[in-house]
Parts: structure tokens; C-alpha cells; sequence
């Protein structure tokens, strides 16, 4: 299905959708894709933290001023928890060099490398962008799943994160990956997004395009 991208990880940056090849108690090295897929999976947990609130980023952090980006990130994250998704902090060393983060489609949490998150800024951009994949996930019939799909109709993204997109991910994930770098840089875009699958409409405040909405209806969604 050309709209629908199965995947274990959607990464953040310098990335694309790839299978974990992890295999229990066999890790290859720390700051690989191998130690990445032992964190998700919860074998490696060493120093992982879940994000219960904006006060834990206050805490963790205390020389940042989180108070321009507390409402946002506490609406995500709330919505996150009510879609049964947890956002953990880890230790850098699970991370391929670069990622500041990664989204699980099948356990549906995501980590954020704790070398970047002590600037606000950076953090609300890993966080939105990590968050758009999650509502992909939703907008592909459930958050339960391990499928994703585009949002937003592809001639709506700009083409400043198509290019950008197109120059760090394969071919076939620059769909997911550009409207997810649109959302990283947009204030309040994920959000939304995540609040109305929250609440049960996201098809309703999202139009699905024509192959997601027949593959909905194909598969008893709508």
C-alpha cells in the first residue's frame, strides 16, 4: 500500500525506518542501531527514564526555562498518555551518533537522547516530530498497530522539508519524513494532531487521503 509504511523505528534525524536487529543479550556496541533496538524493546534499561511531566524536565534541568514551551508539551504529553504511548529519557549511548530520538510503531513509545534535551527548543522539536509519527500511526486505523500514514495531502507540505527530507532519508520513507520535519519546526501542528486522536477524531479533523480512506474502510476502521 503506497500511503502506508510498515516500519519498527521513525526516526528523528539522520534516519529512516528500519527493523531492529537486536537479539537478546547479544548487543554489538553502544551507539548503534543495535543498542537503539535493545532500548526499545526494553532489554537495555539502564538509565531510561519515562517524562511523567513537565515538572521532571524542571527538575532534570533546572538551569533551562521551561516556561514557554510548558502548555505545549504538557497537552502532548497528556494526549500521548491517553493514546497509551510513554516518552522516556535515555542515556545517549543507546543512540546512533545523531539521533536525538526515536518512535517505536509497535510498542508506540518513543526515547529521547538525553545529550540534547537540556535545550527547551530542541527538545519541543524532537518531541513534535517523534509525536507527528505517533498520529501517523494513529491516522493508519489504530496507534495499535505498526502501521503508519501520511496526514497531510503531500502537495501540502512545503517544499523547504520535502527537499530537507529528501536529502537526509531513503526514497521511500521522504513522505512520512517530511511532513514530520514540517511538524518538528511548527508550533501547536502536532498537538493537534494528537489531541484528535486522543479523542476519537481523527478522521474527522484530518481527511484521510484517498488510498489511506480506502484501505480504512477495507479493513473495518470507518
Amino acid at each position: 500500500m503506497k500511503k502506508f509504511l510498515l516500519g519498527i523505528f521513525a526516526l528523528s534525524a539522520f534516519g529512516a525506518p528500519v527493523l531492529a536487529d537486536h537479539k537478546a543479550g547479544h548487543i554489538k556496541g553502544y551507539n548503534s542501531m543495535d543498542s537503539m533496538g535493545c532500548m526499545i524493546v526494553e532489554e537495555c534499561k539502564d538509565g531510561v527514564e519515562q517524562i511523567w511531566g513537565i515538572d521532571f524536565l524542571e527538575e532534570k534541568y533546572p538551569d533551562a526555562d521551561w516556561t514557554p514551551v510548558k502548555e505545549e508539551f504538557s497537552r502532548m504529553l497528556n494526549a500521548l498518555t491517553l493514546v497509551g504511548t510513554k516518552v522516556y529519557l535515555a542515556p545517549s549511548k543507546y543512540f546512533p551518533p545523531g539521533h536525538r530520538g526515536v518512535y517505536h510503531t509497535v510498542t508506540n513509545n518513543f526515547y529521547l537522547n538525553d545529550a540534547y534535551m537540556h535545550q527547551p527548543h530542541v527538545l519541543m522539536s524532537v518531541v513534535r516530530h517523534e509525536g507527528w509519527h505517533a498520529a501517523q500511526d494513529c491516522m493508519a486505523g489504530s496507534i495499535k498497530n505498526s502501521l503508519i500514514a501520511i496526514i497531510k495531502p503531500e502537495e501540502e507540505v512545503p517544499m523547504l522539508w520535502r527537499t530537507m527530507a529528501e536529502r537526509t532519508y531513503p526514497k521511500s520513507a521522504v513522505p512520512w519524513e517530511a511532513e514530520a520535519g514540517w511538524a518538528g519546526r511548527t508550533k501547536g501542528m502536532t498537538m493537534q494532531a494528537l489531541e484528535a486522536c486522543a479523542t476519537g477524531k481523527m478522521w474527522e479533523v484530518y481527511k484521510p487521503t484517498p488510498l489511506t480512506d480506502k484501505w480504512l474502510k477495507e479493513n473495518g476502521y470507518k
